[in-house]
């Protein structure tokens, strides 16, 4: 391992799409394995609590930050240990369209390696939003 614990990168994805249309998107968790694969194929409400069954990671639950006007998409990942991850995701206004940045944290013992597979898959997750939001 190179890095150290608390280390950011900013992935970002501009979407030619309005900053309003993006986040009522991104914002829903029914939609979100639509677009964010890294999180499992399905999510359900289950007593209050949004579950992903079927994450990568096993059973998560993911909490959301209450809707807001910033464009505030942040979320915490409770894993199956108990651990909770904090995920930063911003909508921005980009021109006309919006700006996604999504800051990932390198994790307390965290290779390398793993650090790039999430990058990797967070651009991926970006990328699909992006395609959604365009095609639509």
């Amino acid at each position: 391992m190179n890095g150290t614990a608390g280390e950011s990168r900013h992935i970002g994805v501009h979407i030619d799409s309005p900053v309003a249309a993006v986040y009522a998107y991104a914002s829903e968790p029914a939609n979100l394995p639509k677009w964010a694969q890294g999180l499992g194929g399905s999510i359900e409400e289950i007593d209050g609590q949004w579950v992903a069954e079927s994450s990568p990671m096993g059973r998560v639950v993911v909490a959301f930050t209450p809707h807001n006007e910033l464009g505030v998409l942040d979320h915490d990942v409770t894993l199956p240990s108990g651990e909770t991850v904090h995920n930063p995701v911003r909508v921005i206004a980009d021109g006309r369209g919006s700006e996604v940045v999504f800051t990932l944290r390198r994790q307390p013992g965290m290779s390398d390696a793993d650090l790039r597979r999430d990058a990797d898959m967070v651009t991926a997750d970006l990328a699909r939003l992006k395609e959604l939001m365009e095609s639509a």
